[in-house]
Formats: C-alpha cells, structure tokens, sequence
C-alpha cells in the first residue's frame, strides 16, 4: 500500500514549503499533484482545486491564480513532491492535499491512484 504524507515548512518572510512524502511498495511516481480545498466547501475530492501538478518527465502545469507565485517540484531519490508557495494571499487559505496519480507499484503495471491526509494552510491579511 502506497501513503502520502504531507508536511508545511514555514519560512521567513512567510513563504510556506509544503512536502509530500510517498512511501509503500512504489516502483515508479509517475504524476504528481497538489490540489486545495477552500474553506466552507464540502469534504468531498470533487470540492477539491488543482493547484500544481508534475509529471515524471518534470514538465509543471499551474491554476492561473498562483502562477508566478508557486513553484512545483521533485525529488524521486527522496519519492517527495515540494509546493514552494511565495506571495502568499489570504485566499490561499484552504486545506492542501497531495495526489499520486497512477503510481506504478511493480513493472506488471499494477497502480495506485490516492490522496495524502491534507495539510492547512492559514493566510492572514
């Protein structure tokens, strides 16, 4: 089984670097993403924003709102996914989650697909 587990870094001058660890029985990360959810929506995945994702060739895509401001990356040796969040807004407020999209768990092609536990994010005005 694959566990995605998320941590936040705080930073001076209040950037925030949020960590996606994988751990489990993994042969290959393929893509991987966070997405948020904002506050006074449901706990529902479909509730859910995509923020950032990367593939495994390390090619990036952003939601326009935090592009410029946002930075995706990885680190396979470590199976960890970084969102380096500059600039940050109030309206970045929202519970962050990692996803692991079709990681590959053996050569077979076996797969998982699966969200970490989310992490919350408060930004003050």
């Amino acid at each position: 089984q694959v566990q995605l587990v998320e941590s936040a870094l705080v930073q001076a001058g209040e950037s925030l670097r949020l960590s996606c660890a994988a751990s489990g029985s993994i042969f290959r990360i393929n893509s991987m993403a966070w997405y948020r959810q904002a506050p006074g929506k449901q706990r529902d995945v479909n509730q859910r924003d995509l923020v950032a994702l990367i593939t495994n060739y390390g090619s990036s895509n952003y939601a326009d709102s935090v592009k410029g401001r946002f930075n995706i990356s990885r680190d396979d040796a470590k199976r960890t996914v970084y969102l380096q969040m500059d600039s940050l807004k109030p309206e970045d407020t929202a519970v962050y989650y990692c996803y692991g999209d079709d990681v590959l768990l053996d050569p077979s092609g076996s797969t998982w697909s699966g969200w970490g536990q989310g992490t919350q994010v408060t930004v003050s005005s």
